[in-house]
This record gives C-alpha cells, sequence and structure tokens, in this order.
C-alpha cells in the first residue's frame, strides 16, 4: 500500500508516470473501490477490487507504457494518477471526436488525500499537455449515476457535458473543454 506516515502537507506536483508506477496505481483504484462501496455506490465500479477484475492490471501495466501518463505527488508519495490519450477506448460506445484531440482515460486519486484537488490538479495539467501539443479539445467520460456528482465535479472544472451514452447498463457521459491553442505571434507582434 502506499505510505501515509510521510508529511503530505506540501504542493502537489505533478510527474511523468511510468510503468515502475502501476502498483500504485492499482493500490489507488482498489482505495476508490473500497471507498466507493463504503458509501453504497456499487454501481460505479463494482465491487471487486480493481487489481482482481478480469484485464485490470494489465489494462493498468498498458496505460504506463502506452498512453501519456502522469502521476501526482506530495511529499514524494504518489496520491493520484491521471493517463491521456488522443482519443476514447475502442471498447466504450464513445464517438471519435472527428478533429484532434486528448481524452482522459484514467483519473483517480488516493481517497485518503481525498479534498486536496489533487484531481483538479491533474486536470489542470491534462490542460496545458493538451494545449503544448497544439490540440484544441479535450475530453473525458465519466459514470453519469449516482445524482450526477462525478459529472458535476468535472463541470467545476470548466467541462461542458456532450452525448450521454450506455456502456451495457452502465451510464456514463462524454465531456469536453476547449483549451485554446496559443497562436504564433506575427512578424508584426514580434
Amino acid at each position: 500500500m502506499i505510505e501515509t506516515e510521510r508529511d503530505l502537507s506540501g504542493a502537489i506536483r505533478i510527474r511523468p508516470d511510468g510503468p515502475g508506477d502501476a502498483r500504485a496505481v492499482l493500490d489507488m483504484l482498489d482505495g476508490a473501490v473500497a471507498w466507493m462501496n463504503a458509501r453504497g455506490n456499487t454501481e460505479q465500479w463494482g465491487t471487486t477490487p480493481y487489481s482482481a477484475t478480469t484485464g485490470g492490471a494489465e489494462r493498468v501495466r498498458r496505460y504506463m507504457t502506452e498512453n501519456a501518463p502522469f502521476v501526482a505527488e506530495a511529499g514524494g508519495v504518489p496520491v493520484g494518477a491521471m493517463v491521456l490519450d488522443t482519443g476514447p477506448s475502442p471498447q466504450m460506445p464513445i464517438e471519435p471526436a472527428g478533429e484532434p484531440e486528448r481524452y482522459v482515460r484514467l483519473l483517480v486519486s488516493d481517497r485518503r488525500h481525498a479534498g486536496r484537488g489533487i484531481g483538479a490538479a491533474l486536470l489542470a495539467h491534462a490542460v496545458e499537455e493538451t494545449r503544448r501539443s497544439g490540440v484544441e479539445l479535450l475530453r473525458v467520460d465519466c459514470w453519469a449515476g449516482g445524482g450526477g456528482e462525478l459529472v458535476a465535479f468535472y463541470e467545476r472544472q470548466g467541462f461542458t457535458p456532450t452525448e450521454r451514452f450506455l456502456s451495457g447498463a452502465w451510464p456514463g457521459q462524454v465531456l469536453a473543454r476547449r483549451v485554446g491553442v496559443p497562436r504564433a505571434r506575427s512578424d508584426q507582434e514580434r
């Protein structure tokens, strides 16, 4: 498990993630499932620890090697993770955007450090990474059940709901955010 004895009062630092961080990410996902279940939410991610779901551990390892993964740290301890890709998962019933995009495939924070703005910091980093890559559109999908609390979180981060979908019986919501790419300065402006 992730260490809890270290001082986590410092600023959140975001760094590129890698295959060596897969265990910490799996621990955060397992912790998120337990946290949701303790609050009566068994629909979003089910009741099985993420690391024990079919393909769960392999999916995280693949994210760490095939996508753009990032870890949020506080006091040198991983407290959140995010994975960016160039589009939605092919396994999801979500249409590609029809233009270049960056897509948040995974966003998780260590629930023991909830309320510290970890998810918001990771999403702000996603905006900067999207902008830096010269892409204007950042999208994410999330669970739309439970009264819409997760959708509301993304709205507070500047995302706008676009399309709803069902993945089996799982209700989902796609959200989008235009990030604005800095334009090149003309010779007259230099």
